[in-house]
């Protein structure tokens, strides 16, 4: 997820990707998201198995800001909010 002005970068991983953005769109979550504004999904990968989850959120979240801006990119070039568009 991102800010507005795509300079934020947020990784996270739940069970429930619908409701967890909008929780953050309507700044229902207090942190990280509520005090940088992140209430634009831009990417996003779905797992059966929660286990495989979490190793890719670590995977992704250790990696460099220029390799996840590359993951972004190839996925949603536009940087287009992709909530609506999920399950």
């Amino acid at each position: 997820m991102t800010n507005p002005a795509n300079t934020v970068l947020y990784t996270g991983v739940t069970s429930d990707l619908k409701k967890r953005v909008y929780e953050h769109k309507n700044k229902l979550a207090d942190g990280f998201t509520k005090k940088y504004n992140v209430v634009k999904l831009v990417y996003y990968e779905v797992y059966e198995n929660i286990t495989d989850a979490i190793m890719r959120e670590k995977q992704i979240k250790g990696g460099s800001r220029r390799k996840k801006i590359e993951l972004i990119n190839k996925f949603n070039p536009q940087w287009k909010d992709l909530y609506d568009d999920i399950l």
